[in-house]
């Protein structure tokens, strides 16, 4: 068994699902693809590629934007209706058991 279950996840349909919708969550937290950059560490050009579907969101910067739109009130209701924050996803994310990470 993988731990947590991460090896089994779509990361393809949560990074396209991100990457679809950051100009929405970008715009409703009031941030420019500049300030959103900074926020996560890359660059502008990064942000407006995803954006523009130039260049695939990888998984780690994923991982930061969706951190970042879990702590917003503003984003993260949008986050399950938009299909970014599945049961799935929070589901791996949330453990006790750390029995799992045992191989």
């Amino acid at each position: 068994m993988e731990p947590l279950g991460i090896l089994s996840l779509d990361r393809k349909k949560y990074t396209q699902a991100m990457a679809v919708n950051l100009p929405t969550l970008r715009t409703r937290l009031g941030l420019s693809q500049t300030q959103l950059a900074d926020c996560i560490g890359v660059t502008r050009q990064t942000i407006s590629s995803i954006e523009n579907q130039v260049r695939e969101l990888s998984w780690t910067n994923f991982l930061s934007l969706l951190f970042l739109f879990l702590q917003n009130a503003d984003t993260a209701k949008l986050l399950p209706v938009m299909g970014i924050y599945t049961d799935e996803l929070e589901n791996v994310f949330s453990f006790t058991d750390l029995n799992r990470f045992k191989g």
